[in-house]
This record gives structure tokens, sequence and C-alpha cells, in this order.
């Protein structure tokens, strides 16, 4: 997902997923190590971060979480991906590699690695050391699509980086972004999702919707209704 200068002009929430995705592509990492740390920084940290700051307002005493810039959210992203490599690379990359890459795209503020320290050690504890990610929707979709393809001549026309693409896309905004609470169906549906926008409708003849409903278990209302806000966002968003 290429944002560019357009991605100034988004809200705050949806600017820092796209920095940490940005910075995942800088990093070359593995599709897992991206999704995990998404789902560590988007759906933990971010939420609880400003539910603790509503709660306990100037009662917050760490420097990083008061005042809570936008400078020192991009650093808790690039702590997410730090994290995230712990848990699926070996040797993880090491926390100066993240460093270099904070002071290069990190404008407003200049980090040195006890800066990195500190601020895993106060993302852990926002998350209260939650940071598995046992269902992964991107691991779902890529069995899945792996399967499709091996039912149907059409599956080879499915675009493996647009479903990424997607998968990005949802992180964006909050609403969107909790599709990711129901793993199975959201995989069916991005794959329902990248037959309508990648294959020609002249050869739409495959029954893609029974045939996911069938290897997921999930409901085909379901399936639909997470299309209908797959293609709608994605809509709105190349509009």
């Amino acid at each position: 997902m290429q944002r560019g200068c357009a991605s100034s002009a988004l809200p705050l929430r949806a600017r820092l997923v796209d920095f940490l995705i940005q910075s995942a592509h800088k990093l070359q990492v593995a599709p897992t190590v991206k999704y995990t740390a998404l789902s560590i920084f988007a759906h933990r940290f971010y939420p609880r971060c400003f539910s603790r700051l509503e709660e306990q307002g100037n009662d917050v005493e760490n420097w990083l979480l008061q005042p809570l810039r936008e400078s020192n959210l991009q650093l808790f992203a690039l702590v997410s991906l730090w994290i995230s490599t712990k848990i699926h690379t070996s040797p993880c990359l090491s926390v100066k590699i993240f460093k270099s890459l904070g002071d290069n795209i990190i404008k407003e503020q200049h980090y040195t690695i006890r800066d990195y320290l500190e601020a895993e050690v106060v993302l852990m504890q926002v998350v209260n050391f939650e940071i598995g990610m046992n269902n992964s929707v991107f691991v779902y979709f890529e069995e899945l699509l792996l399967q499709f393809k091996g039912v149907a001549n059409v599956g080879e026309l499915v675009n493996f980086e647009a479903g990424m693409d997607i998968m990005d896309l949802i992180y964006e905004k909050e609403e969107t972004s909790m599709l990711y609470t129901n793993p199975h169906s959201l995989a069916a549906s991005i794959l329902v999702a990248l037959y309508v926008i990648t294959v020609p409708k002249q050869t739409w003849e495959f029954p893609v919707v029974p045939w996911v409903k069938f290897v997921t278990g999930c409901e085909e209302e379901d399936i639909l209704e997470i299309v209908r806000d797959i293609l709608k966002h994605v809509l709105d968003v190349s509009s």
C-alpha cells in the first residue's frame, strides 16, 4: 500500500498504521512479522493507550505517554515490529536496525537505543504482555488461496499481493479493523472480494461463495456482509 504525500491527510490512526506498514516494507520483513506487529500495535496498544490516558490523565508518569506525541506513537510502531521479529525471526533484527530506520523516518524526535528499550517495556505493560497471535488472517488466507488454486483454474488470476493490500487497508479504520476478530470469516471474505475484483466477470463460473462456506464453515450471510464492507472500503480508498 503506497500512500506517498497523501498520508499526511489521513487521520492519526491511519497515518500510524501506514507508517508501520511502510516501515515493514523498508525492513523487508516477512508478512507474518508485519501482521503480528499490526495486531500488537493497532488492536492492543493503540486503543489501550488512549483508554489509559482517559482514566489516568496527567497521572501517567512515563514521558513516552504524556504528552502522547505522534512521534512517540511512531516509536511504539517500530517497537511493535521489533517485538514481532523476536517472535517470528531467528535471529531477530537488532534494535540498532530499528533505531537507524527511526532516525531516517521519524522527523520530530530523535530517539536513543535506551529510548527503544524503554518503549518496549512501556508497550508490554500497556498490552499486559499480550503479544501472541494465534489466529492469523494472513495464514488462513494463504492456506485458503492455495486450496482455491487447487480446485479452480481461475484461482491463478487471484493476486496474493492484492490480498495483502486489502489486509493492510482494513487496518486503517478502527471499525474495519474489528473484522480481524473473526479470522476465518475475514480470510474467506478477502478471497471472495479478490475474486470479484481480479477475475474477469465473463469467467465467473466457479461457485466461490458456496466453496468458501464449505471449506471454512462460515455462514454465507456473514461472508457476503464482510465482502460488501471490504469492497466499500477499497472503493473509498481508491476513489
